[in-house]
């Protein structure tokens, strides 16, 4: 590629090595947007296990390659890059700048470079014949600063804090939340993220049952689970193959996020994250989410008193599932966003800061456009809720207790519940609840009941959801009974029950008292309760 044919525009290069790094890069990119004036080329920078991932994320994105031997043979007026490893220094530009692809440098691998130096701040990387290959280092806080210092001063010399892109862009989108909890089918549940870094380390690693786990022992009307993987651990393991593996948890319901963009999507819908070391949990204590700690104090990875280190070590420790639900009502981080101040600096700063730093290498007056962070994008919509279910129902007095779980759960229940026409066979026959939504089949309601219950033996009750507060309930033995499920109104707010799950608790009732009783008259006073 000649001068001629870049029409003698400024060239910048993004360079990286993996998808995370990418990813990263991505959200610096509109620094130069809206500037006719600026050549942006990216390519792959080998040396990584990861480098496969990495260009099918960028082919995905849609950006301009150019192959790394060619890029060796161009000089470019600005080279910009989010990890200092590989054959980087091969590059040739006359500017060149260097970002953190993270939150912080909170880790150290022995496998590579100087044992026990922070991966990002090792000289092993920085330096290129006993010089600092970047002109520019761009950090997210005075504290990356100033280990930077300890480790490679002449390095630190080009430093300057500007923030971090990604955070700023999650803050920004904090006010796009209950549309993110609605793509994903949230409603008034708690959003549990469950966050793995990747290798050898990670929770997925160390747990990989924990996901199908979670899913299938936590009620579902009320929790959510969403598993946020590690770019590395996905182009580890290959997207396709994590899904096979991980299909029983999401036939269950479970979440599973991509690695670009769509898993900060789900940080700032989330309440709450089960976190492993990875970095990823300072982005979630910077929200102000509830966090809880999988029980590992980050092996020999974790490097001692980083932000992360000292997040981890006031963090309370997860045991099981069954404690989870107590331990998340109870837990508490002292000022959570403390310990992520101490990552994160220059707040919704990041890209004004890094375009005067950038354009500054380059040589050429900034736009005068404002710049922002732009809005995160909404996350894929959420599969349908399970068209069945196991129910557990507890009759106490004048009460009746009903929690809903996959059917694949082992807990102990009282009955099953299915979606007529919308389950399998097999589900639909073990069902002694069948119902459908408002608005399907060619029945009248009552038709519809008395067909089903011809039609499956093994059913006790048909119910007809006529809308999201009426139902017609047609039990085998006991006849007909219009069930009302009216919104709890508090606060404001408008919280409704999912008319099945009323179903289920009046057929709970039906089962203890053998029969209708005093059933007339009933309405919701929680999520979990169905009374007289």
């Amino acid at each position: 590629m000649s001068d001629a044919d870049r029409d003698q525009r400024p060239s910048v290069l993004l360079a990286f090595r993996s998808a995370v790094a990418l990813n990263r890069l991505l959200d610096v990119l509109p620094v130069f947007g809206g500037d006719p004036r600026i050549d942006r080329w990216f390519t792959v920078v080998p040396g990584s296990r990861f480098g496969l991932d990495a260009l099918a994320a960028l082919d995905r994105s849609g950006a301009r390659v150019m192959d790394f031997e060619q890029a060796r043979r161009e000089r470019f007026d600005l080279i910009l890059s989010a990890s200092p490893k590989g054959a980087l220094t091969s590059l040739s530009g006359r500017a060149r700048a260097l970002l953190p692809h993270g939150a912080g440098f909170n880790k150290s691998f022995d496998t590579e470079g100087s044992p026990g130096l922070p991966s990002g701040l090792d000289p092993a990387f920085l330096l290129s014949d006993g010089e600092p290959w970047a002109d520019l280092h761009g950090l997210g806080h005075h504290e990356q600063l100033a280990r930077l210092t300890e480790f490679c001063p002449s390095a630190a010399a080009r430093a300057v804090v500007v923030g971090d892109p990604t955070l700023d862009r999650m803050r920004q989108s904090v006010g796009r939340r209950e549309t993110y909890r609605e793509r994903l089918g949230v409603g008034e549940r708690t959003l549990l993220a469950v966050l793995t870094t990747h290798g050898a380390e990670s929770l997925l690693a160390r747990r990989p049952d924990l996901p199908l786990e979670l899913t299938l022992h936590l009620p579902v009307d009320d929790y959510r689970v969403a598993l946020v993987v590690h770019p590395n651990e996905i182009g580890e393991r290959g997207s396709h193959n994590l899904a096979e593996q991980l299909r029983p948890a999401l036939q269950a319901g479970l979440l599973l996020p991509s690695s670009h963009q769509e898993w900060a999507s789900v940080l700032v819908a989330a309440d709450a994250v089960l976190t492993d070391h990875g970095s990823t949990a300072l982005y979630a204590a910077a929200l102000g989410r509830t966090l809880v700690l999988d029980g590992y104090d980050g092996g020999t990875e974790l490097v001692p008193g980083t932000p992360m280190a000292r997040l981890l070590a006031v963090a309370p420790r997860f045991t099981d599932t069954a404690g989870l639900p107590g331990l998340l009502r109870g837990a508490r981080v002292p000022d959570p966003a403390r310990f992520a101040a101490d990552a994160f600096g220059r707040p919704d700063l990041a890209l004004p800061l890094l375009r005067a730093e950038l354009y500054r290498l380059i040589g050429l007056t900034p736009p005068r456009t404002p710049l922002a962070p732009e809005l995160l994008p909404d996350p894929v919509a959420a599969r349908p809720p399970a068209p069945a279910l196991a129910v557990r129902a507890e009759v106490d007095g004048r009460r009746v207790r009903v929690e809903r779980f996959p059917v694949a759960t082992e807990l102990p229940v009282h009955h099953r519940s299915a979606q007529h026409g919308a389950a399998g066979l097999a589900e639909q026959r073990s069902a002694a609840v069948l119902w459908r939504r408002p608005g399907t089949g060619r029945w009248s309601a009552a038709g519809w009941a008395a067909h089903v219950l011809d039609e499956l033996p093994g059913c006790r009750v048909a119910a007809a959801l006529l809308s999201r507060e009426h139902c017609l309930l047609v039990h085998r033995h006991h006849g007909p009974f219009a069930l009302r499920v009216p919104p709890h109104r508090a606060d404001g707010r408008v919280r409704r029950i999912d008319p099945a799950a009323a179903v289920s608790a009046v057929y709970a009732w039906l089962v203890a008292h053998r029969g209708p009783g005093a059933v007339g008259g009933c309405r919701w006073n929680s999520t979990a309760r169905w009374a007289r």
